[in-house]
């Protein structure tokens, strides 16, 4: 029995990872011209407000006609994610570029010098931007979303900022994984605000500052009312500078033990082959000269960063 194609994921491979044909016709309907309008409706009223028909009206054409070009709805939002994860790092939102280039490089951007905490701070970075400007892309749930070339393009660079780092290849994913949840965390508290805000037509700073019958209910509790009178919540840390910089911290601390450990076993810092000690003198970091020439592009300002041979 054939499967339906709105069910199907390597339908959604084959959409994502499409070849342009070329440019875009003047008129009529067009995957492009659906994903954009896609976006505009999402980045307007959230993914509660997106579906097939509005995205219809929006162009001017039938619901139906739509299905000619993508399967569904969840196509769709695979779609409209890798096509903003192709926009530029920086700038305002004009036109976003929503086909993926025929060959996965990403998002224009400038080249960020530095180790791996400067290039993984900056892929953090523009993944808040972007949730910024595309909130809904924090609504994005699940861990069966097929990903596009854009998409796959933005994980590469963040696994390659830790990579060489010295941490295991198991780490190296794991340490990736942590950061894109933290940044999908807290964008996804930022959407929830928004959502009751505009629900409610009350501000969160509105809402709080309407709760004295709680506050006068807090002095009983010491270290509240002492960091309260202190001055704790006045001017409280933004939560992501906050958190992404005590984040870096703990992945920082982490590579640094684990060249500790290897410098105790006698690990190569590149590969993690064993390195033949010799029988006095400084012990060998790297087991050959290409391991020792890769670490050192990799990581030339991290910990460790420089060759110590």
């Amino acid at each position: 029995m054939a499967r339906d194609e709105a069910a199907d994921p390597d339908r959604t491979v084959e959409l994502l990872w499409r070849r342009r044909a070329g440019e875009e016709p003047r008129a009529g309907l067009s995957l492009d011209r659906i994903v954009r309008a896609a976006v505009e409706l999402a980045d307007a009223e959230g993914l509660a407000g997106l579906s097939m028909r509005k995205v219809a009206d929006r162009l001017g054409f039938t619901t139906m006609s739509l299905y000619r070009h993508v399967p569904g709805r969840e196509q769709l939002v695979d779609l409209m994610r890798d096509a903003v994860l192709g926009e530029p790092a920086a700038g305002p939102p004009v036109t976003p570029p929503v086909t993926p280039p025929v060959t996965p490089g990403g998002p224009v951007e400038e080249p960020v010098e530095g180790g791996w905490r400067e290039r993984l701070e900056a892929c953090a970075r523009q993944g808040w931007e972007l949730r910024r400007r595309h909130p809904w892309l924090a609504e994005v749930r699940g861990s069966r979303h097929v990903p596009g070339p854009n998409g796959v393009a933005h994980y590469e660079r963040m696994l390659g900022a830790v990579s060489g780092t010295g941490l295991a290849p198991a780490e190296v994913v794991a340490v990736v994984g942590l950061v894109a949840r933290f940044v999908d965390s807290e964008a996804s508290l930022l959407v929830e605000a928004a959502r009751t805000e505009r629900s409610s037509g009350v501000s969160e700073e509105e809402w709080w500052g309407s709760r004295e019958a709680l506050f006068d209910r807090l002095h009983e509790f010491p270290t509240i009312t002492g960091l309260w009178q202190a001055g704790g919540y006045d001017r409280p840390e933004d939560p992501f500078e906050f958190g992404l910089a005590r984040l870096l911290d703990g992945v920082e601390l982490l590579i640094q033990r684990r060249y500790e450990k290897r410098d105790e076993t006698g690990a190569c810092l590149g590969c993690g082959a064993p390195v033949d000690r010799p029988p006095s003198g400084r012990p060998r970091a790297y087991c050959s000269p290409a391991c020792r020439q890769r670490a050192y592009r990799r990581r030339r300002s991290g910990p460790g960063g420089e060759s110590r041979e």
